[in-house]
């Protein structure tokens, strides 16, 4: 399902430094290997940076050697897509499904079971571990 992110409200924008406002308001991408969440391997919750909704489970992720926190699927509705032609190529965009913020692209070269990458940005993302 295609959609177009939603308008922000100013608390919203307010929350974000330059660089999430950056990634996640003007679909921008940080640079690749500077996400600490690259490292990340607790088990817990990405959320969305923006307004904490759930995207993505520590069981989800793997490494893609690309630079960028990378997961084979993502939670059921987490997010909406539209078609990207920025990169010299058309390719998936995705986008919080409750803020609108954009998180990165997804790519048809993943690992099984969905053959699927998330390429997500990490400043986009926020890191919830579980309590132990």
């Amino acid at each position: 399902m295609e959609s177009k992110p939603e308008q922000f409200d100013d608390e919203q924008q307010t929350t974000l430094t330059p660089d999430q406002h950056y990634v996640l308001r003007e679909e921008g991408t940080e640079p690749s290997f500077s996400s600490p969440l690259n490292d990340e391997h607790r088990k817990g919750m990405f959320v969305c940076a923006a307004c904490g909704h759930p995207l993505f489970s520590s069981d989800m992720k793997f490494d893609s050697r690309t630079g960028w926190p990378s997961f084979f699927t993502s939670i059921d509705g987490a997010f909406e897509t539209k078609t990207d032609r920025k990169l010299f190529m058309q390719c998936t965009e995705y986008h919080c499904a409750n803020c609108g913020g954009h998180h990165g692209h997804v790519f048809e070269d993943g690992p099984g079971p969905t053959g699927l990458r998330y390429c997500n940005n990490g400043i986009a993302l926020r890191f919830e571990a579980d309590k132990e």
